[in-house]
């Protein structure tokens, strides 16, 4: 059997009991929270008045009508008296005469939470030994003896004074050590300055607001505290609260690249003046980015419902343009020529890329791999960021990967990879010299490293680089470039660093090397579009990969070709069709065992029927490329 747990009241209780002195606390209401068996002995008190709750005017009623402070003509002025007294929670010590001879001392002392506690002590013994000393010292004068009396009395007043003021600073020192964890725990710069510009009081989290300060600033002045770039910044604040007006304001530490909110509120002494200055400064960075970043998503909301209208027809038009400009580039013509063409492509790409940046931005991007042909992409990537950059720069690209077919997002990866371009064109000025090298790494990492000529990583930057609405281009930087980048990688499984080389910048990203499974097979293809313009376009792509391409224009008539043509391999259709019914409509009557249906579309992602078909089957979004529709159709070779 276990040991009986001790019973802390119970112990705490029989120790009061064991001193000679008898004790009683009463709490603000005045009623009786506990005492000793002492003071009931001493005062012959009744239960009733030494249970837990009991009125003290009940107590001194008994006392009062017992005769224990004498002879009293008005007995309940006697009672009020006392009552009033006891309700201002004073400290005080006296000494009186009991009716039955006896001398107590009674000392009182407040407490922090309202009401008293107060021990009665018996000191006829004190008294008698004083009387004695009297009668037996004759050659003592009685003014002599009256002295001794008077500094025995007074310094019991003295010692009850002493443990008054100890219990008082005591219980100060805990306020304060109270008072100095909550200003320590609180996410904030707590601080008060003087009338002199001297900091009087401060927590010790200057340091953590405004990296860079000194975190014990107390008798330091406010501007060798903060510095003379934000004391310059929030020094008219400060005297407007010196002159009595209180302030709320934020500024921006370049230093840090931190937001910070303050709070100057005027400060005033127990007279009224003024003294000085209270601070509350907060660090409000995060906020300041998720509010800025709610403001940029509610703005692509809004441009999203202005443009979806638009998007479908853009989008198929786009489709036929890349079609067409493909067709040419394969065609014999004068450099000029060809020169227009991939201006052409490089527009309609970014026309493209802008399509499906507006409809992404209703829902967060997720990394979907492909068999993806690493050439060709890179080989697009050539053509999107050459327009963007001027004549005194150069991009090479350099492709040293053993196998070209590797399970990527091309879409995702080629956008960071632009925007890595982009962004060491920015930092090199008016020229300078990009360069992309991909290479397996231990055969487990595809590593994409891009260089440039620039001045390379500032330590700030190096640090804080890769945080969302980071910027060193001031107001024409959205701070939001690496750290897509950054999601990008994360999603993929991957790593990204910066670093500096002894020419410049440098971002590595390296990218889990799986190879993708063999191509499939060239076959029939039924090809599902009511749009001739871009049947011609799809159909040309789809017979640049080897396979032959029968076509219809509504879901009956695919129905019919796949059943009048059994060696039919492969289905690609769009969702909307020429008729009522819709691509959805053609999976539906499919027969048992009918060829991979793949969907295409330029609907937005967030349109009802788009959300249900990419739950149904593979689903390829319109504008896209040779490269990107190869990429798409090897999903099918995918294992399940």
């Amino acid at each position: 059997m276990g040991r009986k747990p001790f019973d802390t009241a119970a112990m705490t209780m029989a120790g009061l009991n064991l001193i000679q002195q008898g004790l009683s606390i009463y709490d603000r209401d005045l009623k009786l929270v506990a005492c000793n068996r002492p003071f009931r002995e001493m005062f012959d008190l009744d239960s009733a008045l030494v249970r837990p709750g009991a009125d003290f005017e009940g107590t001194i009623r008994f006392l009062v009508e017992r005769g224990e402070y004498g002879e009293i003509d008005d007995i309940e002025e006697a009672i009020r008296v006392r009552v009033e007294q006891a309700k201002t929670f004073t400290p005080h010590y006296m000494e009186r005469k009991r009716a039955n001879g006896h001398w107590i001392s009674v000392e009182g002392s407040p407490l922090p939470q309202g009401g008293w506690v107060t021990v009665y002590t018996d000191i006829t013994r004190a008294k008698q030994q004083e009387e004695l000393l009297r009668a037996r010292s004759e050659e003592l004068s009685d003014k002599v003896l009256t002295y001794a009396e008077q500094l025995a009395t007074a310094n019991r007043k003295l010692a009850a004074t002493v443990t008054a003021l100890e219990e008082a600073k005591h219980q100060l020192t805990e306020t304060e050590a109270r008072t100095r964890q909550t200003t320590e725990m609180m996410p904030a710069h707590i601080a008060h300055v003087g009338l002199d510009r001297y900091y009087t009081f401060s927590n010790r989290k200057l340091s953590s607001v405004m990296p860079g300060r000194p975190s014990n600033i107390v008798g330091l002045h406010i501007a060798d505290a903060l510095g003379k770039d934000i004391y310059a910044a929030i020094r008219p604040h400060l005297e407007e609260a010196y002159s009595g007006t209180p302030s709320v304001f934020e500024f921006f530490d370049e230093s840090s690249s931190r937001r910070i909110r303050a709070a100057f509120t005027p400060a005033q002494d127990t007279d009224g003046g003024d003294d000085g200055v209270y601070i509350l400064s907060m660090d409000i960075t995060r906020e300041t980015q998720a509010r800025t970043a709610l403001q940029q998503t509610r703005r692509r909301e809004m441009a999203a419902q202005l443009t979806s209208g638009m998007a479908h027809d853009f989008s198929n038009l786009l489709t036929i343009i890349l079609g067409s400009q493909s067709r040419l580039q394969k065609m014999d013509l004068p450099a000029d020529a060809k020169r227009q063409i991939e201006a052409t492509l490089s527009a309609a790409h970014r026309g493209g890329s802008l399509l499906n940046r507006i409809a992404d931005i209703t829902g967060a991007r997720e990394w979907n791999p492909v068999p993806a042909d690493v050439g060709l992409m890179l080989d697009d990537l050539q053509i999107l960021a050459a327009p963007a950059l001027p004549a005194n720069f150069s991009l090479n690209i350099s492709n040293l990967l053993h196998d070209n077919r590797l399970m990527l997002d091309t879409g995702m990866l080629q956008d960071s990879l632009l925007n890595l371009i982009l962004n060491a064109r920015d930092a090199c000025g008016k020229s300078g010299q990009i360069s992309l090298t991909v290479a397996p790494v231990q055969n487990l990492w595809a590593e994409f490293i891009l260089d440039d000529t620039g001045p390379g990583f500032s330590d700030t930057a190096l640090e804080h680089a890769l945080e969302p609405f980071f910027t060193t281009k001031g107001g024409e930087g959205s701070g939001l470039g690496l750290s897509m980048v950054y999601d990008m990688t994360k999603l993929a499984g991957g790593r990204i660093g910066v670093s500096n080389t002894e020419t410049g910048g440098r971002v590595v990203i390296r990218l889990p090397l799986q190879p993708a499974p063999p191509p499939l097979e060239p076959g029939l293809v039924l090809l599902v579009e009511d749009s001739p313009d871009l049947r011609e376009t799809v159909r040309s792509m789809l017979t640049a990969l080897g396979n032959t391409v029968i076509e219809a224009e509504t879901v009956d008539e695919a129905l019919a070709l796949l059943d009048g043509l059994p060696d039919i391999g492969r289905i690609l259709s769009d969702i909307t069709l020429a008729g009522e019914k819709t691509g959805l409509d053609l999976l539906d009557a499919l027969p048992s065992g009918h060829p991979p249906l793949s969907l295409m579309t330029s609907l937005p992602p967030d349109h009802p029927i788009c959300q249900i078909a990419s739950t149904r089957a593979p689903l390829l979004r319109k504008p896209f490329t040779q490269s990107q529709l190869t990429t798409f159709l090897q999903q099918e070779a995918l294992p399940e």
